[in-house]
């Protein structure tokens, strides 16, 4: 079997991490990371591409060098300079890089002037309080490695992203002995992180299906292997479990490994107040199955409406289901644009005419451009004389657009005080605004709520763009108190994004519900740095029914003349 995207992206990301703690040339640094973030957004496995004969060194930021070396990686499964920095740098520095705070500069800092080579070392170096004199680190840091070090390991998730490319290749492999196969879980619930995957197959031969995944490639170790249940470990360290499951039991086991705990107690209840018994074999009126075949006939008899598995979590659906007022989810289809995108100005790697056609192949009729502001030097964020340029640009490329719409935008900084990183003459001139913070993380809730809020307050603001800062298992969100957020959204009328870039999900299903609840309008947008990278989008649809959006609660599901409608309203109050 393949080895996955995320697999080889990961061991490039390594492979940045410790060439940087080495104080290798910074050039050959960023090309790893650069081809990490390649890899890891691309809509369709490597290992696929290869066969089909296309050259890898076409891809951005990859080159004749680095596309041999994935090939490399794939065909053995291992990386060589990978295995050979791991085995020249000493202890455990690879592992250290990963924790809040610090990354490979501040790892080589502990290792030149302290000797730190493992996690007891900085424990160590901490207790002591020997980390905070060091340059660049200080009581904070210090504070909060201590922290991190002391917190117990839990058991580890995934991405959804990495999670589906792994379920997908396993279905198609198991699927090839006949036969139902199905994710159930809080992957068929779409969460945005897993923490295993739970797979149920159904067949004439589904004995056999164990003995599949038990050669299966990619499995690493096998937990248990039976006639109806196998658990193994697959390279990249998510657990799978396989049951083999009766076909006329196949809809009460998806029904019953798919739900959360609690929807499936208050499922049982109901069936209980009817005098039957409800478990993954069956619904049952004393011995007699009666329902069981599928989901739908089981919610049937039980009195629901089918709840769509993305609001199985006992938060209200169960009730509506009964009243016949589930709402009507958003769907990929429904989607007319993306309204965060970045190109070649800034940190994407594309340019604006590749990003826009890479865009209407996905259906879109419309994108709005929004490279960062000046505030993010990093990504050569543009100034007041660059946004005017850029925007002579859009409109050249717009007079040669038919049915599509490239919307001038930006994605403008928000200082440490609320205030934002253009000025008004210059955001007044464009069609849409996304505000977002990329420093500051720490403020105190109050400050960073009321630093939020200002921002939100200038009329010029569209959109929030992912709102609460998190990157999932790399970084907490900032503590914001989003329940004055998402009022001041309604009460001042300005969006918040979901951000569909699977390392964000940003934001969260419960803040996303809270603020459809209010009212406020959402975008659903991928923040696409790659032509390929508009493919998240489905990622954010997932987030967006797990918090019960329609297509009404989200801005760019509306044609052109709609969204320019609603962004007028809010533009109206810069007048």
């Amino acid at each position: 079997m393949p080895v996955q995207n995320a697999e080889i992206a990961a061991m490039f990301d390594q492979t940045a991490d410790l060439l940087e703690i080495e104080g290798a040339n910074q050039f050959r640094v960023r090309a790893y990371r650069r081809a990490a973030r390649t890899i890891d957004g691309l809509p369709e496995a490597v290992t696929a591409m290869l066969e089909a004969g296309e050259n890898l060194a076409d891809l951005p930021g990859i080159g004749e060098d680095l596309a041999h070396k994935i090939a490399d990686i794939v065909g053995s499964g291992r990386f060589a300079l990978l295995d050979k920095l791991k085995a020249e740098l000493p202890g455990e520095l690879d592992a250290l890089a990963t924790l809040p705070g610090l990354g490979p500069k501040r790892v080589k800092i502990l290792y030149d002037l302290l000797g730190v080579r493992s996690l007891d070392d900085l424990r160590r170096a901490v207790a002591a309080g020997h980390v905070h004199e060091l340059p660049g680190f200080g009581d904070i840091t210090e504070r909060k490695l201590g922290e991190a070090l002391g917190r117990p390991v839990g058991p580890r998730r995934f991405k959804l992203a990495v999670a589906e490319a792994e379920a997908q290749a396993l279905t198609g492999y198991l699927g090839e002995s006949g036969g139902r196969v199905a994710v159930a879980g809080s992957y068929r619930r779409r969460r945005d992180t897993i923490g295993d995957l739970d797979i149920l197959a159904s067949s004439a031969q589904a004995a056999t299906a164990g003995d599949r995944l038990a050669a299966y490639e990619n499995t690493a170790e096998i937990l248990a292997h039976g006639p109806t249940r196998t658990t193994v470990v697959l390279r990249s360290g998510i657990q799978v479990d396989l049951r083999a499951v009766p076909e006329e039991s196949y809809g009460a086991a998806l029904l019953y490994f798919t739900g959360s705990k609690p929807h499936n107690i208050a499922l049982r209840a109901i069936a209980a107040r009817h005098g039957w018994k409800l478990n993954e074999y069956g619904l049952f009126a004393g011995e007699r199955r009666i329902a069981g075949t599928t989901e739908e006939e089981i919610y049937d008899r039980l009195g629901l409406a089918y709840i769509p598995p993305e609001m199985r979590e006992d938060r209200g659906e169960i009730a509506l289901a009964q009243a016949g007022r589930l709402p009507r989810l958003i769907a990929l289809a429904d989607m007319r644009g993306d309204l965060h995108v970045h190109s070649d100005w800034t940190d994407g790697t594309a340019t604006i005419a590749d990003m826009a056609a890479a865009a209407r192949a996905c259906g879109h009729r419309y994108m709005a451009l929004t490279d960062h502001s000046r505030r993010v030097a990093m990504a050569h964020g543009l100034d007041p004389d660059r946004v005017a340029r850029q925007g002579a640009e859009i409109d050249a490329l717009n007079a040669g657009l038919k049915g599509f719409t490239i919307l001038k935008g930006i994605e403008v900084d928000i200082l440490k005080d609320g205030t934002l990183d253009l000025p008004d003459t210059t955001l007044a001139r464009l069609d849409i605004v996304v505000a977002a913070i990329h420093s500051f993380f720490d403020l105190p809730r109050d400050a960073q709520t009321a630093r939020m809020l200002r921002a939100m307050e200038n009329p010029h603001v569209s959109i929030i763009a992912h709102p609460t800062g998190r990157l999932l298992g790399e970084r907490a969100p900032y503590a914001i108190d989003m329940d004055r957020v998402t009022s001041a959204a309604r009460d001042l009328g300005c969006a918040l994004e979901i951000n569909a870039q699977p390392d964000r999900l940003d934001l969260n299903d419960a803040h996303a519900h809270m603020a459809r609840s209010k009212g406020v309008k959402l975008a659903i947008s991928t923040d696409a740095h790659s032509v390929n990278a508009f493919q998240y989008m489905r990622f954010g649809i997932d987030q967006a029914r797990r918090a019960w959006l329609g297509p009404d609660d989200v801005l760019n599901t509306r044609p052109l003349a709609g969204l320019r409608a609603l962004l007028g309203r809010r533009a109206a109050r810069a007048a």
